[in-house]
């Protein structure tokens, strides 16, 4: 049995991070006292303690607690749970089924599951590290609610840093080792707030190196980096490195754009980010110059997501190249700009009668739809008449 698993909290008082949902009065503590638990979607970054949470849950309300992954479980797995629940109101139990990665079961799995989380038979628990909204059906999501787990702080993880060393019976306190504070900082930094990820680099060291005391040369051998400098996704270095690379293929340099590409991905970047920070770029940086841009990085984007590292760096790696070659025009962003400021100048200019729909007699008596003419020989308003409202007539919005 591993360290992360020996060290799992099992109440809500030995629950490390995430106060805002757990903490004192706070929502998720606050049903679990009132015993009024409702389906919930718990959205958040690796090792930041969904499925720890989800079984707390069910022990703290007595619950039936089952659990699928989204990657292995079917419907008939989905059967088996739903089957054992229509028992449970017998013994007086809820049934709680927690999925984790929910997003990965695909909109007739989630389908099937509805009916029940409707009928209130069962109550899910669902974890995922993707925005929910992108990948989990309206219907089910709109009977759960969203809560959203940060990455651990810290201190909450130099907490367990600490419960690992010490404590002997679930933890490594017999073998009486420390930890440096500059190797604690290194550890910390390079699981990026992941607490699965850092109590099983911690393992490694305990179990697999000699020294008494852990040092940051322990560390990086286990992480295999030679660099004590890697960025964290949320400081100052992750904006950095991300406008650097926006910048280099804005001013067509390849290699640069491909350098920043590389140093994010091998720092752990999810490359889903950097596969639509392109998208944008694409029609912010190239738009109407190469038409074929904004397509190859939405296409760029789809086969990421099928492929998934480390594959999926190759794509990556053919779109960036791709957008810092192609020619560049900010045509389509000043475009935007500018009829912006002209809705912000002129918020609430009538729509000129000839492009308004008639569908009533009264319409048409009032000159809704006069002169405008729709023929294989013309389309548009007749005589010196515009598209745009009066105050804005010949105003210039788009310039190729």
């Amino acid at each position: 049995m591993n360290l992360a698993y020996r060290l799992r909290p099992t109440t809500l008082d030995e629950f490390f991070g995430q106060e805002h949902l757990v903490g004192e009065g706070k929502i998720i503590r606050r049903m679990i006292e009132q015993d009024q638990l409702s389906s919930m979607i718990l959205w958040g970054p690796p090792g930041s303690g969904k499925t720890t949470l989800a079984s707390i849950i069910a022990r703290e309300t007595n619950a039936e607690f089952h659990t699928l992954s989204g990657v292995s479980a079917g419907k008939a797995d989905l059967q088996k749970v739903i089957e054992e629940a229509k028992s449970s109101p017998l013994l007086q139990k809820k049934t709680i089924l927690f999925i984790d990665e929910i997003h990965r079961w695909n909109k007739a799995q989630q389908d099937a599951l509805l009916p029940h989380v409707e009928s209130g038979l069962i109550t899910l628990i669902g974890a995922t590290t993707e925005n929910p909204s992108f990948e989990i059906i309206s219907a089910l999501l709109s009977r759960s609610k969203v809560f959203v787990l940060q990455s651990l702080e810290k201190d909450d993880l130099e907490k367990i840093i600490d419960r690992a060393l010490k404590e002997t019976q679930k933890g490594y306190g017999e073998y009486k080792k420390s930890i440096r504070p500059d190797a604690k900082e290194l550890l910390l930094r390079l699981s990026g707030g992941d607490a699965r990820i850092m109590l099983n680099a911690l393992e490694m060291a305990v179990l697999n190196f000699e020294k008494k005391k852990i040092d940051s040369d322990i560390i990086k051998e286990i992480f295999q980096t030679r660099s004590a400098g890697l960025y964290d996704k949320k400081a100052d270095e992750h904006y950095n490195i991300i406008s650097a690379f926006i910048k280099s293929m804005r001013g067509s340099d390849p290699d640069a754009a491909l350098y920043y590409m590389a140093r994010m991905l091998e720092n752990g970047e999810d490359p889903k980010f950097i596969a639509r920070r392109m998208i944008i770029f694409a029609s912010e940086d190239i738009g109407l110059a190469d038409r074929g841009a904004l397509i190859q990085a939405n296409a760029g984007f789809e086969a990421v997501n099928k492929i998934g590292m480390p594959e999926a760096q190759l794509i990556l790696a053919h779109i960036c190249l791709y957008l810092a070659t192609a020619k560049k025009s900010r045509a389509v962003v000043n475009a935007l700009g500018h009829a912006k400021q002209a809705v912000y100048d002129f918020p609430n200019e009538p729509v000129p009668l000839h492009l308004r729909n008639a569908p009533t007699k009264l319409m048409k008596e009032l000159g809704y739809a006069k002169d405008y003419k729709w023929s294989d020989e013309y389309v548009g308003p007749r005589g010196d008449k515009g598209f745009l409202p009066e105050k804005l007539k010949g105003k210039k919005f788009f310039e190729s």
